[in-house]
């Protein structure tokens, strides 16, 4: 099993630590972090290359451990770790697709306001287009926040609202992790998946198309 330390270190340091190892053709992992939001960016990551994963917390650090599901044997497969000393981790809320957007442009989102210096007619055109987004039949695929555009997805807020509908038609809404520490919100993220830099990176280029506003 490749062992991975990857406590104290930024997003996305832990997600490309383990990409390492996984395309080094590793079948198992075990990945030691300090922070529930790089778990869950390490364990989706994981998810999405066919592993199986459980999370542990154990001595005050989080331990991600993966195994490549086609390397199971369907008997262990049913078996449950010990769990003594150990409490499982609760996953960081989020919202996931629940139907098919489409896969062709994804929206990047940098600012909470729209436009030019009238905060107060930017964050109504800010609103007002994601309000829109909403209602159209073909979403974007993928819209990612970053900087001080994570602040639209603040819990109880119109703009939290019309980016959670969008999730609902299937749009993978990703809220830039590091973003959300440097303003001290992300606890309070009402909408989509506290994410990192690698995953951002890779769901904007495996579109067809990019739009920055």
């Amino acid at each position: 099993m490749a062992a991975i330390d990857a406590r104290g270190r930024n997003c996305p340091q832990p997600v490309m630590m383990t990409k390492a190892r996984v395309d080094a053709g590793d079948k198992e992992v075990e990945v030691l972090l300090d922070n529930p939001v790089s778990a869950s960016n390490v364990q989706r990551f994981l998810e999405k290359n066919g592993f199986r994963i459980r999370m542990m917390d154990e001595d005050g650090s989080i331990i991600v451990r993966g195994v490549k599901e086609d390397s199971v044997p369907a008997e262990d497969a049913k078996k449950e770790e010990p769990a003594a000393a150990k409490k499982e981790v609760p996953e960081v809320k989020s919202e996931q697709p629940k139907q098919s957007a489409s896969r062709g442009t994804a929206l990047l989102i940098t600012r909470q306001v729209f436009g030019g210096n009238d905060a107060m007619l930017g964050e109504i055109l800010a609103k007002s287009f994601l309000g829109t987004l909403a209602e159209l039949s073909d979403p974007p695929g993928v819209v990612a926040l970053m900087n001080e555009g994570v602040k639209l997805a603040l819990d109880n807020t119109s703009s939290c609202e019309h980016l959670a509908a969008l999730a609902e038609k299937g749009s993978k809404i990703l809220v830039c992790g590091t973003c959300t520490n440097h303003f001290g919100i992300t606890s309070d993220i009402g909408a989509g998946v506290i994410s990192n830099m690698f995953e951002i990176t890779d769901a904007l280029l495996g579109s067809d198309k990019i739009l920055t506003v």
